[in-house]
């Protein structure tokens, strides 16, 4: 689910981004900004979300470039199944 949403970045597919949230935290609208370039992703833990669990977490890393420099998004992540498939519920404090 990670590596999907990730890609989702980069294409700029904000209909399969909100199509992968979680509906008790999927935001009505979401606008993606086209001037950043999502570059690599690196799954930095897993925790759980195996094939008999309701729920997982993704501590990962996304690499991205923007008005020419270089960041990277460093995000703990929680994910939950909805109706049978895994979607993205929030983020972790840090």
């Amino acid at each position: 689910m990670m590596r999907s949403r990730f890609s989702a970045f980069a294409l700029g597919d904000a209909a399969y981004l909100r199509h992968s949230w979680h509906s008790a935290t999927r935001p009505e609208r979401l606008e993606l900004d086209a001037g950043t370039r999502w570059t690599r992703l690196e799954i930095v833990e897993t925790g759980q979300g195996g094939l008999f669990d309701s729920a997982g977490t993704v501590r990962f890393r996304a690499h991205y470039r923007e008005g020419g420099r270089a960041g990277v998004l460093a995000e703990h992540s929680r994910f939950a199944r909805e109706d049978g498939r895994w979607v993205y519920l929030d983020a972790l404090p840090q």
